[in-house]
């Protein structure tokens, strides 16, 4: 006898738990996620074949403008920060107020003399970025740009320092940044570049 074959029902899937899952990752994404904070000034790399990623633990970075002015970033840990504010102030008998301090710690980096610093951190960060001719002294005579790396270095030995220059820059701001950094025996350093 011929067996009866049971009549197929659709399954049927809520899908309200899945959606309710998915909106919560997702949720969960947008919230944790660290955004990385946007350039102090828009600088065009030169190209490479490098594809070497650049970690950012413990990274300072300079970047060359194409007109040749330095902008200096610090390590991205607020109690360095200080602690390397505080140093220069005491090298160049400059004192920072709290608000300065906090100020400094928020910046995305710094284009100002350690003197005209109180003033360049009053202002927000829009006019910090219309500011024209603001950069960081490096000549043969005051070479504020390497005490902040030596610094920076004095207070945390594990810091890591990128160079980021226009592909327009001209040489000579380059060979300056580079002997400067000869003079504190500091030789080893990543410059950014973009992929081909």
């Amino acid at each position: 006898m011929a067996r009866v074959k049971p009549k197929r029902h659709g399954v049927v899937t809520d899908m309200t738990a899945m959606c309710d899952v998915a909106f919560l990752l997702l949720t969960f994404f947008i919230l944790t996620t660290q955004f990385k904070e946007p350039d102090v000034e828009n600088i065009t790399t030169p190209s490479s074949i490098s594809e070497k990623k650049l970690d950012d633990k413990n990274l300072m970075t300079i970047s060359v403008t194409p007109d040749g002015r330095y902008y200096f970033t610090p390590v991205d840990n607020n109690d360095e920060k200080v602690q390397v504010l505080n140093k220069m102030g005491e090298k160049y008998g400059v004192s920072f107020s709290k608000a300065d301090q906090k100020a400094f710690v928020t910046s995305s980096g710094i284009a100002a003399g350690v003197n005209q610093l109180p003033q360049y951190l009053g202002l927000g960060d829009e006019q910090r970025k219309v500011l024209k001719g603001a950069t960081v002294p490096m000549d043969s005579v005051n070479k504020q740009l390497i005490d902040w790396v030596k610094f920076s270095l004095e207070v945390n030995p594990a810091a890591q320092l990128a160079i980021k220059g226009d592909a327009k820059a001209q040489y000579p701001k380059f060979k300056a940044l580079f002997e400067g950094l000869r003079d504190i025996n500091f030789y080893k350093f990543v410059l950014i570049t973009s992929t081909e």
